[in-house]
């Protein structure tokens, strides 16, 4: 009945993470207790191990956005043990316990089935930031921007979600421009998918009019700020921007001139309260648009001991692709 998992506690204002062994008891109640095989850590989860961000407001906490193992046991009709399943969003590993833990305890409504042919390593591979990547890609579509519309350009290009999009873009048939500012990972980025790579100075330069020469048919942006502004600057008339994460700050100082002249549209993307159908339709199309050599290349491996430090490591920028947890029998389950 016991099992181990990463805890957070606060002391004296600052969060202390451990690896410690919980009993079962201690879950919150919830109608789905899932054995977690693989978990990842994402850019929210360092912050909130870190104590960086304002992630976690209760303590003791069990952090981990994202999770996918096994039903062990079952109060809803949807699910029977021995299902396996996936879980990204809904306020898990910020309001609710999360998956880094060898056991989770959670509502029958956030679970997605694994679709065939994924494992659960190469799901939490994926994990959030594969989601989002796809949420965006099909936001571009829906935008009707095709591959012979022009570029798209992906900014955050070396993180998790960046480089997703970069390989979902490349895969449905659209020239890629990556943005970093790590040049010694443009080799990686190419071997991704990006035709070009360009520095983050190429976007986040103050602009000297409203509007730059139009460039990009669409980009999916992680970073936010002046990059971000840069962007809207830059896109083609009709063209479309996805709005996915603020690594370079959350405001935004720009004009109405891309929106009136250009008719540019800015798309956000919230992939935590995604409804069921669209949620199971995004990872449908991850599985078939995602080769399994490709995800592989995408991470690298660490265990539960090994993510307090590798939580810093990622806000530092010294993480590339994802970082994938192995966690109960992780290391058995593709």
């Amino acid at each position: 009945m016991t099992f181990r998992a990463l805890v957070l506690e606060q002391a004296d204002g600052r969060t202390i993470a451990k690896v410690t062994t919980l009993d079962e008891a201690q879950l919150p109640d919830a109608d789905v207790l899932v054995g977690v095989e693989w978990s990842t850590l994402n850019y929210k989860d360092g912050l909130a191990i870190t104590g960086r961000g304002k992630i976690v407001r209760s303590f003791p906490f069990v952090p981990g956005i994202d999770l996918a193992g096994t039903v062990l046991e079952s109060r809803s009709p949807i699910w029977h043990v021995g299902e396996h399943v996936v879980l990204t969003g809904w306020g898990v590993g910020e309001r609710h316990w999360g998956g880094l833990a060898e056991k989770a305890r959670v509502r029958a409504e956030w679970l997605v089935r694994l679709p065939e042919g994924l494992g659960a390593r190469r799901a939490m591979i994926i994990g959030t930031a594969g989601f989002t990547a796809m949420l965006a890609v099909l936001e571009l579509e829906h935008a009707g921007i095709r591959p012979d519309s022009g570029d798209v350009v992906v900014t955050g290009a070396a993180g998790g979600v960046g480089s997703i999009a970069i390989a979902l873009l490349k895969h449905a048939g659209y020239r890629v421009v990556a943005v970093s500012g790590r040049a010694e990972l443009a080799p990686w980025l190419r071997e991704l998918g990006a035709a070009e790579v360009l520095p983050r100075e190429a976007l986040t330069a103050p602009g000297k009019a409203p509007l730059d020469s139009a460039r990009w048919a669409g980009a999916i942006d992680n970073v936010g700020g002046a990059m971000l502004a840069g962007l809207l600057r830059g896109t083609k008339p009709n063209g479309c921007v996805a709005s996915v994460g603020l690594a370079g700050g959350a405001d935004l100082h720009t004009t109405v001139y891309p929106f009136i002249l250009r008719g540019v549209r800015l798309v956000g993307i919230n992939s935590v309260e995604v409804p069921l159908p669209q949620r199971s339709a995004a990872w449908a199309r991850l599985a078939h648009d995602l080769p399994a050599p490709l995800l592989d290349s995408l991470a690298t491996t660490i265990t539960l001991d090994e993510v307090p430090a590798q939580a810093a490591a990622l806000l530092d920028g010294h993480v590339r692709g994802r970082l994938v947890v192995a966690i109960g029998g992780g290391e058995r389950s593709a």
